[in-house]
Order: C-alpha cells, then sequence, then structure tokens
C-alpha cells in the first residue's frame, strides 16, 4: 500500500497551508494568503484534505486554525443557485465528506479558533481541544439565519454543546456566543489573546504526543465514537432537509438579489 505523503498531498490544495514539525501538523485555512472566504471551493477540498491527513502515519497531532483574524467568517456561494441534481450529485456528497472525513483522523485535533466562527464553526467544534482568541464569537449564520435547514452537522454538533433547547434557540434566532459566553457553557476550553493562541495550542500538542502514540490516537477513536454514530444517523437525512430548502429558496433569493443590482 503507497500511503500519502506531506509533500504529496501539501501541493494539491488551494485553500489550505501546511506546516509540520516533531509529527505535529498545523493546517491553516486561508483565501490568498488571507482570511479564508468559505465557498464550495474550500467546501470540497477539505473533506479531501481530511482523508490524506488521516491516511498518513507521520501526523501524530494536528492543528487546526485560520488566517487572519477569522477562523470561517466570510462566505461567497457565487451568487448562483441549485437544482436538486446540483445538491445531490455535488453538495451532498462534499457535506459528507467534509465532517465523516475529519472524524476519521486518528490524530488528535486541536483547534485554534483566531476569531469570528460564523461559517462552519463545527469543524473546529469537533476537534478534541478547542481554544479560541478573546475577540471570536461563535454562530451559525449561513443556515436558518439565510433561509436554509441547519441541517449539514450543526443540528448534531450543536444540541450535543450546547443541549436540546439552548441549540434550537442558537441555531433559530442567529444567536452569537461570545468567546467568554462560549468558555461558560463549555464549547470551549481556553479563551486567550490571539498574539498567544499558536504558541498556546503547539504547547498542548506537545503534552498531548508525550503520551504512547497508539494509546492517544485510540483514546480520539473512543472519545468520537458517539459522534461518529450521530453523524451516521442524522446527517444524511440533515442534508436532504437542506436540500429541499436550498432548491425553494435560493432561486428566489439570487433572483432578487440579481434583480436588486440592475
Amino acid at each position: 500500500m503507497i500511503l500519502p505523503t506531506l509533500e504529496e498531498y501539501s501541493k494539491k490544495y488551494q485553500h489550505i497551508k501546511f506546516h509540520r514539525e516533531d509529527g505535529i501538523l498545523q493546517l491553516t485555512l486561508h483565501s490568498d494568503n488571507a482570511d479564508l472566504v468559505w465557498g464550495f471551493a474550500p467546501h470540497q477540498e477539505l473533506g479531501y484534505c481530511f482523508a490524506d491527513i488521516a491516511a498518513d502515519p507521520e501526523n501524530k497531532v494536528i492543528i487546526f486554525t485560520g488566517s487572519g483574524e477569522t477562523f470561517i467568517h466570510k462566505e461567497d456561494l457565487g451568487g448562483g443557485g441549485v437544482t436538486a441534481k446540483i445538491w445531490a450529485e455535488h453538495v451532498l456528497p462534499d457535506a459528507k465528506r467534509l465532517l465523516t472525513n475529519l472524524l476519521e483522523i486518528q490524530a488528535p485535533m486541536i483547534a485554534a479558533v483566531n476569531g469570528p466562527a460564523t461559517v462552519h464553526a463545527e469543524l473546529a467544534l469537533l476537534c478534541d481541544i478547542v481554544l479560541a482568541a478573546d475577540h471570536t464569537v461563535f454562530q451559525d449564520a449561513p443556515h436558518y439565519p439565510s433561509g436554509l435547514v441547519p441541517g449539514d452537522g450543526v443540528h448534531v454538533v450543536w444540541p450535543m454543546l450546547l443541549g436540546l433547547n439552548r441549540a434550537r434557540y442558537f441555531l433559530m434566532t442567529g444567536q452569537q456566543l461570545s468567546a467568554q459566553e462560549a468558555l461558560n457553557l463549555g464549547v470551549v476550553n481556553e479563551v486567550m489573546p490571539q498574539a498567544t493562541l499558536l504558541d498556546r495550542a503547539w504547547a498542548l500538542a506537545r503534552i498531548v504526543q508525550r503520551r504512547p502514540a497508539l494509546t492517544t490516537r485510540l483514546t480520539r477513536e473512543a472519545m468520537l465514537m458517539q459522534v461518529k454514530r450521530a453523524m451516521l444517523e442524522q446527517l444524511p437525512y440533515g442534508l436532504a432537509l437542506e436540500g429541499l430548502a436550498a432548491c425553494d429558496f435560493w432561486p428566489t433569493q439570487f433572483a432578487a438579489e440579481n434583480f436588486a443590482k440592475k
């Protein structure tokens, strides 16, 4: 079996930077070396990237962060609509791959949330240790506040973290949680100035790496079992509901936006 190497897969992805030192791999999301703008391209790339990382035994601990002042805060879907065919053939499999491949990474993951995480914050929150810069806010902006069902994993992750009633309020009102509020609710583990965030992430990664390698990998596996089970049962159905809403709402929304620009 030929396993992927960092030298090979680090060149494949437009929106992800890689830096590995002593088995600790730092992934940094970006768009043209600045804050990531989320869209269909990074949505597709990241799922395949997670698969490459999972298959590389040289990755002992993962640090997951963003560029600039934000984790994922900006979004550009290209101003186009979506059909059931596009959703079924592209969006749905990419969304499933994104989360399932993240959960298949056995190396422990540390999220260093370097700023606002209002788009796909669940990617950071599925990590084993979650650190946040003190100017971070958490929100689920792209779904219910934007006319869509919160179906692509957020309907699984947020109820697990907040409890059902808090999660429904959070998702349906567009509530923003400050870094301190997220800490108080148990959503993140530590809050600190952005300037010290990555140093702390690397320090924790070295602590985690001191334990026996197999013990460390299997500990993450054990801790994620309930999350994997919930995703297996609920993710495809949530995505199907989200797709129905998107096919109904997005064509009208984009038509109105295009008309307003004329």
